[in-house]
């Protein structure tokens, strides 16, 4: 194993919902980011694009609808365009962090596909809602197209799935950047779900949970921890009464067959973190805000599973 690798999951939380909050809300990811490689750690980032998506397939679907010869942009499109900008603002804020403290190492964002399985039980039952609130006709045409939509408000949205991650077609170059000393930048937003298809690879409909990802990826290089930054200090059960520190894998898989996580939002982290812990020897998860990045690294907070 590779002592001192990590794996940064870094929330929505990191970014904000437009141009302007992204660009100021990456400076703090810089700083946690930097706080670890200070501390020479190996460092592979992935992150979250809910929002960003979203407005992306928004825009396109928008943009369509005023120009005839233009079609929607699929879902896989949407998500590559996200890893692209996203990528950009923060390989470059980081970059700069690093710098200023007088660290000079390259910094580099890899377009991530992730092959989903096409009998994933998920494409039966979407869970992830996105785009613009449409009216009842365009709900109407986007379920003679096959897509699902759900009642909102006044209107209705389109919601699509979300498979597993079963393997990462670039875990050879991201490993490569790794080795060569490089800070790197991949399977943003969970990654592109694609579908093998002999020597092919087609995009699919849907959005992979970012945690998943993040725990598929810190196993296949071999990470030593995996940290996943979120807007609270600790995980919690019983309405938020109870602050989850230091457990095991068993008392994890407890707690989640008990039903004690939502499974929208702190399901994903902690059964992730079973993942890749459960995974190889000696690993360890963390799951705790982003400005506790180097304390929760040092097990000094933050809910951490060995």
């Amino acid at each position: 194993m590779k002592e001192k690798r990590v794996v940064v999951a870094l929330g929505r939380n990191a970014f904000g919902e437009t141009f302007p909050e992204q660009q100021k809300n990456v400076k703090k990811a810089a700083e946690a980011v930097a706080d670890l490689a200070e501390q020479k750690f190996q460092i592979v980032i992935t992150h979250s694009n809910g929002p960003q998506v979203g407005m992306i397939q928004t825009a396109m679907t928008e943009f369509s609808r005023l120009d005839s010869r233009y079609t929607v942009a699929p879902m896989s499109l949407c998500g590559a365009m996200s890893q692209g900008y996203i990528g950009y603002d923060l390989q470059n804020a980081i970059r700069t962090e690093l710098l200023n403290r007088g660290i000079f190492k390259p910094v580099s964002t890899v377009i991530t596909q992730v092959r989903v399985d096409p009998f994933d039980k998920a494409f039966n039952h979407p869970t992830k809602v996105i785009g613009r609130v449409m009216t009842k006709e365009e709900a109407e045409a986007e379920e003679e197209k096959g897509n699902y939509v759900v009642p909102e408000g006044d209107g209705y949205r389109r919601i699509i799935a979300s498979p597993r991650p079963v393997d990462i077609y670039e875990i050879d170059a991201v490993t490569a950047l790794l080795d060569a000393g490089q800070l790197v930048i991949a399977a943003g937003g969970g990654g592109i779900p694609v579908l093998e298809q002999g020597t092919s690879l087609k995009g699919a409909s849907a959005v992979i949970e970012k945690d998943y990802t993040a725990a598929k990826l810190a196993d296949m290089v071999d990470a030593s921890h995996l940290l996943i930054l979120t807007a609270k200090e600790q995980m919690t059960i019983d309405n938020g009464s109870k602050a989850i520190g230091n457990i095991d894998v068993s008392e994890a898989i407890r707690l989640i067959d008990e039903g004690h996580f939502d499974p929208v939002t702190t399901l994903p982290k902690i059964d992730a973190g079973v993942s890749f812990v459960s995974s190889g020897k000696g690993r360890t998860a963390i799951i705790t805000k982003l400005e506790n990045a180097y304390q929760g690294i040092r097990e000094r907070t933050g809910t951490i599973i060995k």
